[in-house]
């Protein structure tokens, strides 16, 4: 059986593999309107220096066998998705483990998240701030 040529961009395999990390990077690179260079130039953790390459990126957003990420490359990718590093562990739990990371909140907490990305950024921000002002962030864990 001759292997079918892919496009960049192109998932491959079954299609009810998970692909979490890998949209969330594809699509973090759209939104920043960055090449696939330039994001992995920064993509460096800043505290261990482990960084993840270009070619790494690249397979893991086609869709090829690639190594799950450990903690310091989901570091990386975080510096160059210029996003919290929990969104990364999230999105590679579910990737890679098939761990739902909304299953351990409460059924309510559950229900309130999964509506976030219905609402139009702006309002998701202007929602942030109120929270924000009933519950101060704490640090980190709220970037």
């Amino acid at each position: 059986m001759a292997a079918e040529e892919i496009e960049p961009g192109e998932m491959t395999g079954n299609p009810e593999r998970r692909t979490q990390l890998s949209d969330l990077i594809r699509n973090r690179r759209a939104e920043l309107n960055e090449g696939l260079d330039r994001f992995a130039a920064r993509a460096v953790d800043p505290v261990s220096g482990v960084r993840v390459t270009r070619g790494w990126i690249y397979r893991l957003e086609t869709g090829e066998k690639i190594t799950p990420p450990v903690y310091e490359e989901l570091c990386a990718l975080a510096e160059a998705a210029r996003l919290p590093v929990e969104r990364m562990q999230d999105a590679a739990g579910q990737q890679f483990h098939g761990v739902d990371p909304l299953r351990s909140g409460t059924g309510e907490a559950v229900a309130y998240v999964r509506k976030l990305d219905r609402i139009p950024a702006e309002q998701r921000d202007r929602l942030m701030r109120l929270i924000d002002t009933l519950v101060p962030p704490d640090g980190d864990e709220d970037r």
